[in-house]
C-alpha cells in the first residue's frame, strides 16, 4: 500500500491559507524551492492543477478548493496529535480561537473565561463576536458557539441547552395596532426580523398545537440588540431570547405577546472541527462551557 504523501498535503494547506508560495516558505521555514516541488508533486500524485499561477497571483483552482479543506483537516490533525502527546505530559498551554454570537458573547460567554483562564494561566483566548456565521475550518476557530437550528454538516456539533424566545412589542405598538391574540394575526402586524434564527416563526399552543408565521415588516438584522431601538420605539412586533431583551422586557419597556404560543426554543451548539484530535487546551475550554452554559 502507498503511504499518502503527508508532507505535500501539509504545505498544499499552508499555501493555500497564504495563498503564496513565498508567504508558505516563511510560515514553514522552508525554501521556496521545496515549497514548489512539493506541490507538484502532489499534483502529479493527484493527476490534477491545484492553483492557477500567474506573475502576480496565486489562486485555487476548481479541483483545489475543495481539496484545501481537506488538507487543512489534515495539518490540523496532525497538530492536534502533537499537541495531545505534549499536553499528556504537562499541564494545558497555548491559546484557543473561540466564536461567539455578539450579544450572547458579551453577556454570557466572556464572564466565565476569566475563572476558566485565572484556572488555566498557561491558556489563551482569543475571543471574536460577531453575529455573522463563521467558517470554522477556513477562518481557523477551535470552538464556535451558534443559537440556530443547525444544517447537515461535516462539523462537530454538541447541543449545550435550549434558549427560549419571547413575542414582544412595545405598549406604544400596541394601542396603535393592537394586540395579537392567536399566531395567525400576526401576518396583519410589522414583524421585526433576526435574520440569523432563519425561517418561519414557529410557535407551539395549547395542546401541543403547532403554527408557523412568514416574519415580514420594515426591519430584519443580523443582530437582535439592533432591533432594541426599533422594537421599543413602536416599529413592530418582534420574537428575540431573554439575554437580548434583557432590561427591556423586565422594566416594561416591551411587554410579551401570546404567552399560551410560546416560540419553540433555539439551540446553543458548540461546533467544533470535523477531527476527533483536540488539543488538551481545548478540551478543558468545551468541558467548561458545557458545563457552565448547558442551564
Amino acid at each position: 500500500m502507498r503511504l499518502p504523501d503527508l508532507e505535500a498535503w501539509a504545505i498544499f494547506a499552508t499555501v493555500a491559507e497564504h495563498r503564496s508560495f513565498t508567504g508558505a516558505a516563511e510560515a514553514l521555514g522552508l525554501s521556496k524551492a521545496t515549497i514548489s516541488k512539493a506541490i507538484s508533486r502532489l499534483e502529479a500524485d493527484l493527476g490534477q492543477s491545484l492553483f492557477h499561477r500567474t506573475s502576480r497571483r496565486l489562486a485555487l483552482t476548481e479541483a483545489g478548493r475543495p481539496l484545501a479543506d481537506h488538507a487543512a483537516m489534515i495539518l490540523a490533525s496532525a497538530h492536534a496529535a502533537e499537541e495531545a502527546a505534549r499536553d499528556a505530559a504537562h499541564a494545558p498551554t497555548g491559546r484557543i480561537r473561540l466564536a461567539a454570537p455578539m450579544t450572547f458573547g458579551v453577556s454570557k460567554v466572556a464572564p466565565l473565561l476569566t475563572t476558566f483562564l485565572t484556572d488555566h494561566p498557561g491558556i489563551e483566548v482569543e475571543l471574536h463576536l460577531s453575529d455573522a456565521r463563521v467558517d470554522i475550518v477556513a477562518e481557523g476557530f477551535d470552538i464556535a458557539l451558534r443559537i440556530a437550528d443547525l444544517p447537515d454538516s461535516s462539523l462537530r456539533a454538541r447541543r449545550l441547552c435550549a434558549i427560549q424566545s419571547y413575542l414582544v412589542a412595545a405598549p406604544a405598538y400596541l394601542e396603535r395596532h393592537g394586540c395579537p391574540t392567536h399566531p395567525g394575526q400576526l401576518g396583519d402586524h410589522q414583524l421585526l426580523g433576526y435574520t440569523n434564527v432563519v425561517g418561519p416563526w414557529r410557535f407551539r399552543g395549547p395542546g401541543g398545537a403547532e403554527i408557523s408565521v412568514k416574519a415580514q415588516g420594515p426591519l430584519a438584522a443580523n443582530s437582535g440588540e439592533a432591533l432594541i431601538p426599533a422594537l421599543v420605539g413602536g416599529l413592530g412586533i418582534a420574537r428575540l431570547p431573554a439575554f437580548i431583551l434583557g432590561s427591556t422586557l423586565r422594566d416594561g419597556a416591551v411587554v410579551e405577546l401570546l404567552p399560551d404560543w410560546r416560540p419553540e426554543p433555539i439551540g446553543l451548539h458548540l461546533l467544533t472541527p470535523p477531527s476527533p484530535l483536540r488539543p488538551a487546551r481545548v478540551e478543558a475550554l468545551i468541558a467548561y462551557l458545557s458545563e457552565h452554559l448547558r442551564d
